[in-house]
């Protein structure tokens, strides 16, 4: 499980440098092969191969209804691997979808990571936090 935030600036030629708490896992548990693609909150999702395979299947097996969103997600994920020290290359068309040049917040979300540009994430955040709570939280106890 993945969780905890990491602010992260790409280097000129567009690589993420993972964290070094992930690399291990990352490499024990996918050999340190990622997917990499858009979600639709604009940010970009980053899944270890194994959990990408999964994710792809639940994807590919939606109905004729869904097909713009198949293409979102299946036509646009990207394979990448960590390179010998931990980093692992943005395509350019990925970075555009998701408005990244530099600077990141990448998020540890369970089973896969979100990807985001830093300044739109933290508006997003400051967003939320002065909203109301979804009615899931309720009866949640803090």
């Amino acid at each position: 499980m993945f969780q905890g935030a990491s602010s992260l600036s790409l280097d000129a030629k567009g690589r993420l440098s993972v964290p070094t708490r992930h690399r291990d896992v990352l490499s024990a548990t996918a050999a340190g092969q990622l997917t990499i693609t858009k979600h639709p909150h604009g940010c970009l999702m980053v899944f270890p191969r194994p959990e990408w395979e999964k994710f792809r299947e639940r994807i590919a097996a939606l109905p004729m209804s869904a097909q713009w969103w198949k293409r979102i997600f299946l036509g646009n994920a990207m394979d990448v691997e960590m390179d010998g020290t931990g980093r692992v290359l943005i395509s350019p068309e990925l970075r555009e979808s998701a408005g990244i040049a530099k600077d990141t917040m990448l998020l540890g979300m369970g089973n896969h990571f979100e990807l985001w540009d830093k300044a739109t994430y933290d508006e997003q955040e400051a967003k939320a936090m002065q909203g109301e709570m979804p009615d899931v939280f309720k009866d949640f106890s803090f």
